[in-house]
């Protein structure tokens, strides 16, 4: 119950006004957000790559209005990208792109308009010789994203997918996406779905996360396990042991702030280890979703809320 009031408050323009006016140097924003500018995604970034891990980084922007914010949230990636080759972080960090941040919404011109803008980003990214990832997002766009992803791959076959275990649909999802070369990030799922859609379960969504893992250790493909669950890190260390794989042909994903130490611990067991490190001012519904994955952290937000009174 709590879980689904906080998805439906990322969406509420009143909340988010009231939130919005905590300064973002707030320890329960900072605490899953670096920071909201280009230099200090670099900084937190340089940090991790000195503890041995890898980064992925997440430009928050949802809810794109028209083709001028569009093109404002490409070029923060640009941005971003440049900066992380000057300061030689490239091999270290790759990027992550919501298609609805760079124009996928938008009436009649947006699955064209998106697909050309993350074809920018990929070509960019490659250049430095990394890589993108294009994020999930609630289920109305599962087949546009994955279309999508079908394009780029064409010139960039190195493009990375995520899927949503509590989707019904994901085990099929990850029997197609399951080949050679083929990147994809396995999530639980942080959006408030249908039960017509998704499991609602949790107990069902853990079921089809290690149904969704067995398909994906088991294929040709580099499965990125999106997980602070220690039954279901456990279980894809396992998995991959069964099926032959070696560290460095799979990787775990965890969200930056979180399980900071279990991070470091498995990079030092000689696992790859990347951190889901989002930035920016559209924090808003980012910070929503993770409270709504971890209730117990609105003691701590709502205190931070008060205190500002």
């Amino acid at each position: 119950m709590l879980r689904q009031l906080l998805l439906l408050l990322s969406r509420s323009p009143a909340v988010k006004g009231l939130v919005t006016r905590v300064p973002v140097s707030s320890a329960i924003v900072t605490r899953y957000v670096p920071g909201e500018a280009t230099e200090q995604a670099v900084a937190a970034t340089t940090e991790l790559a000195a503890d041995g891990l890898q980064v992925t980084l997440d430009f928050l922007g949802e809810d794109t209005l028209d083709q001028a914010q569009a093109e404002s949230t490409v070029q923060a990636y640009l941005e971003l990208l440049e900066a992380l080759g000057r300061a030689g972080l490239a091999r270290h960090a790759e990027v992550s792109v919501k298609l609805s941040a760079v124009g996928q919404a938008l009436p009649e011109v947006g699955e064209r308009l998106s697909t050309d803008n993350a074809r920018r980003i990929c070509a960019a990214a490659h250049q430095l010789g990394t890589t993108v990832t294009l994020d999930m997002e609630d289920h109305t766009t599962t087949d546009r994203t994955l279309a999508t992803l079908r394009e780029l791959r064409r010139d960039y076959p190195e493009t990375g997918a995520v899927l949503q275990a509590y989707l019904h649909r994901t085990e099929a999802d990850c029997r197609d996406l399951a080949h050679e070369g083929s990147r994809v990030r396995l999530c639980k799922g942080a959006y408030n779905e249908p039960e017509s859609v998704a499991f609602t379960d949790r107990h069902e969504v853990d079921r089809s996360y290690v149904r969704c893992l067995k398909v994906l250790m088991a294929g040709s493909g580099y499965p990125m396990v999106a997980t602070h669950d220690p039954r279901m890190v456990k279980i894809a260390a396992a998995l991959a042991t069964r099926n032959g794989r070696m560290p460095g042909t799979y990787e775990f994903q965890m969200l930056y702030g979180i399980r900071a130490e279990e991070q470091q611990r498995l990079a030092r067991a000689g696992e790859q280890v990347r951190v889901y490190l989002p930035y920016g001012d559209e924090w808003y519904g980012y910070l929503m979703r993770r409270l709504a994955e971890r209730p117990a952290n609105l003691t701590f937000f709502l205190r931070s809320l008060v205190s500002q009174k």
